[in-house]
């Protein structure tokens, strides 16, 4: 094959390039958000962190995390209010991209259900931008049974 011949098919590595924008992703990712927004940095607090889950696009620093985070808000009318937030970031080169879902810890577990499925399908979404897939992880925590074993029960 010549110089100017190309092959049948494309390579499958063949790097491919997209123009993305912040409204472009946000639009795609986080239309079922509460909140979006854009920055330079995370919004996301360490120390207020309960769960992580990171997609990271190898070599370039680029990458996508699903986070976790309780925080208390004070309100002089209503008093403090301890929420729960999910968050996905998206952070192409410095630009941070930024989706949350949050509701108060007291709220209805269907609603619990709801913010983390949203959550969860956004930062599926997200992942694929980096070549990854989110595989779901099943959690047991077995706790230790009684050390004694069960009274006996006599037939009479």
């Amino acid at each position: 094959m010549n110089e100017n011949e190309q092959p049948n098919e494309p390579d499958w590595d063949t790097p491919l390039k997209l123009v993305l924008t912040p409204a472009w992703l946000i639009h795609s990712l986080f239309h079922s958000a509460n909140s979006v927004h854009t920055g330079w940095a995370s919004c996301v607090d360490p120390a207020l962190v309960v769960n992580e889950t990171r997609a990271v696009e190898a070599g370039a620093g680029n990458y996508c995390r699903l986070v976790e985070q309780e925080f208390v808000e004070s309100d002089v009318e209503a008093g403090e209010t301890t929420w729960h937030d999910w968050v996905v970031e998206v952070v192409i080169d410095r630009v941070v991209v930024t989706g949350h879902w949050q509701i108060p810890v007291n709220s209805s577990p269907m609603d619990w259900d709801w913010c983390a499925q949203e959550a969860e399908k956004a930062f599926d979404k997200a992942c694929v931008l980096f070549g990854k897939r989110l595989g779901r992880a099943l959690v047991v925590i077995e706790e230790p049974g009684p050390q004694a074993p069960p009274a006996q029960h006599a037939r009479h």
